[in-house]
């Protein structure tokens, strides 16, 4: 019985015949399904307020030069990446991801970064979904994601159906968490009996004009593709990738300058919450829209501090245009700029550098020398450094 990830989110989650002690009715066993509908009072004000400030959002963003414009979107879509995989547990390497996507997209950082097979299909995956928004959605096009995302043809040591619909060869698909033997079932899928009649009717929704917002189609899509639950594995990634594209089509733009998925992953808690409570409940998705609107409104918050960090990088190396640094301060210097996590150590340096103790040493110490890294007044057990304030 193959043990897959145990989290709520939309991953395929542990295929198990245990049935929940405490089972219920899921909304895709309802006579309606999958007639969503919703309390347009509780969601008109929310959803304009959202749409009112993607659209200041892009005005912004769309004032700044090229340069700026680009480095935004590097730092939006690697966030992007990052943190749906994260969701799922799957921890990418950051240099990977940012190398794979400016090498696609034909932007020039410098050296690049060599990507693993995991994760070019990841950001394939991606850039596929934002940068090609206005392509049709359909069975082809999914499979590629998948088959993207499992180069392998494994989800950890299990092997899995690749390019292809679940088939519940072990039993039906369960979402679950707890240790074995103490399974709680969050969200049992359909029988894959279903899956091909019930991505048809999907697909013809997701591509066809259905009347109502773009904003509430992202909502509506990430809920129906993750309830179907079509393949063995990869569902949450794929529905996030889904609503991106969504919201990309609601913008008329592929430029994303705001990360779905940073926020998700910064709300995993409540994600999981209002999606089983949805799952288990009526087709009344009010709750979830409105849960999706305000992730959304907190997304574009984010976009603020991506804002704040393209123009502190810019202004940095403007400051120091005329300093002569190796490559490997350089790559150091705009991962802090990039937000780096935790302290700069001599041994962290090392690291990111791929030099000896001693040469990152030497590099940091010019780099004290010439006033662009300070060292922190309270290193403990090893000495650490941060960029200068230009304003110090």
């Amino acid at each position: 019985m193959p043990a897959e990830k145990a989290c709520p989110c939309g991953e395929s989650g542990l295929v198990s015949s245990a049935r929940d002690a405490e089972n219920c009715v899921y909304i895709h066993l309802k006579t309606d399904w999958p007639k969503f509908h919703w309390d347009e009072e509780k969601t008109s004000a929310p959803l304009a307020a959202v749409r009112h400030r993607q659209g200041r959002l892009i005005g912004r963003m769309e004032a700044l030069g090229f340069r700026l414009r680009e480095e935004a979107v590097l730092d939006t879509l690697t966030q992007d990446v990052l943190k749906s995989s994260e969701i799922e547990g799957e921890i990418l390497d950051r240099d990977q991801v940012r190398s794979s996507i400016a090498r696609r997209l034909g932007m020039d950082i410098g050296a690049l970064t060599p990507a693993e097979r995991d994760v070019e299909g990841m950001v394939e995956m991606m850039l596929d979904a934002t940068q090609h928004y206005d392509r049709p959605l359909n069975e082809d096009r999914l499979f590629g994601w998948h088959a993207a995302l499992f180069p392998a043809g494994r989800s950890g040591t299990h092997r899995i159906r690749v390019g292809t619909w679940r088939d519940d060869g072990s039993g039906p698909t369960h979402v679950v968490s707890g240790p074995v033997g103490k399974e709680r079932v969050h969200y049992e899928a359909p029988e894959a009996a279903r899956v091909g009649r019930e991505m048809a009717a999907f697909l013809a929704w997701y591509n066809g004009p259905s009347g109502i917002d773009a904003v509430l189609k992202a909502a509506l899509a990430h809920l129906w593709f993750v309830t179907i639950h079509p393949f063995d594995d990869g569902n949450g990634r794929i529905a996030r990738a889904i609503a991106d594209m969504a919201l990309a089509r609601s913008e008329g733009s592929p430029s994303r300058f705001y990360s779905m998925s940073a926020q998700i992953r910064a709300e995993r808690s409540d994600y999981y919450a209002i999606l089983e409570r949805t799952q288990k409940g009526t087709l009344d998705a009010t709750g979830w829209i409105g849960w999706f609107l305000g992730c959304l409104d907190r997304a574009i918050d984010g976009a603020e501090a991506t804002l704040g960090r393209v123009l502190k990088k810019a202004r940095f190396w403007e400051e120091h245009a005329s300093e002569s640094l190796n490559d490997r301060q350089r790559k150091v210097l705009n991962r802090l700029l990039d937000g780096f996590e935790g302290k700069l150590t001599s041994s962290k340096w090392a690291a990111l550098a791929k030099c000896s103790q001693d040469t990152a040493y030497r590099d940091i110490l010019d780099l004290v020398g010439r006033r662009i890294l300070t060292k922190d007044p309270f290193g403990g057990r090893s000495t650490s450094y941060s960029l200068t304030d230009p304003d110090s």
